[in-house]
């Protein structure tokens, strides 16, 4: 299912005219195990964390350079959602809704939000670097666009990201 969807969204962003480029690893399920394949990468690489907000039932995709400190109750206080609240989502709900598994979330995904009920949390950071890294529906690749491209995709999906600065 991975590879179509990375087929999928590859042919979105050429009818952006994004250019990207693509780093194949074997499949990884954390940053550290990622970044022994990303040395030789320029740019920022991320770690994405699919969230909801237990009282709302909102949901949020946080993507953040990989190697920010993310603390929920703080991000839920500065979100307005309310300290505590913010937990990770299951990875049944990020299957139906990202159309990824465990170890795959990423902002790309965001093109198969369909209803447009995922909130995109973005590092302010990453619009500071040349390129930013994420997985491309996979966990055994790795993507880097121009934030620019990033943010032109996010839009073109309807996804205004909510941009924080994290420490």
């Amino acid at each position: 299912m991975s590879e179509d969807m990375r087929a999928e969204l590859e042919k979105y962003l050429q009818t952006l005219n994004i250019e990207t480029t693509c780093v194949e690893h074997p499949p990884v399920f954390t940053v550290e195990e990622m970044m022994v394949h990303l040395q030789d990468v320029n740019g920022a690489v991320t770690k994405n964390l699919f969230l909801k907000d237990k009282k709302k039932k909102s949901l949020w995709l946080l993507s953040a350079r990989h190697d920010r400190q993310v603390n929920l109750n703080d991000l839920a206080k500065q979100l307005g959602v309310g300290s505590g609240n913010l937990r990770f989502a299951d990875e049944a709900l990020m299957v139906e809704k990202l159309k990824v598994g465990q170890g795959c979330a990423t902002a790309l995904a965001l093109l198969f939000d369909q209803d447009r009920s995922v909130t995109l949390v973005l590092d302010r950071d990453l619009l500071d670097h040349q390129t930013v890294f994420f997985h491309p529906m996979t966990n055994s690749a790795t993507m880097g666009l121009k934030p620019a491209d990033l943010l032109r995709f996010l839009r073109e999906t309807g996804h205004e990201p909510v941009l924080h600065s994290f420490q």
